[in-house]
């Protein structure tokens, strides 16, 4: 079984647990890769954007179909924005 792995700086969803509510934010951002666990399973030191600690979590934690689902509506909406300017000309406000 060829598990995939992320890298620092991918955001995955959270599966939906005892300790985590289905209702809330399960987006958290990788910040470190850790050692194998006992059963080898890849471990990933992560923070959760409205949280100012870090958490450690396991390969099982993440849930993957949400990850990739999450990734392609980012990916889409960058996509979106990248043939547009940075500048909106509609906000510049000008004094009298």
């Amino acid at each position: 079984m060829s598990a995939r792995t992320y890298a620092i700086g991918d955001d995955v969803v959270l599966k939906a647990g005892l300790t985590r509510m289905a209702t809330g934010d399960r987006t958290c951002r990788i910040v470190g890769l850790l050692p194998a666990a006992e059963r080898g399973e890849n471990q990933y030191r992560v923070r959760v954007g409205t949280e100012n600690f870090e958490r450690r979590i396991v390969h099982s934690d993440i849930d993957a179909g949400e990850t990739a689902a999450s990734a392609q509506t980012r990916q889409a909406a960058s996509s979106a924005v990248a043939g547009g300017s940075w500048l909106n000309a509609s906000s510049i406000r000008v004094g009298k």
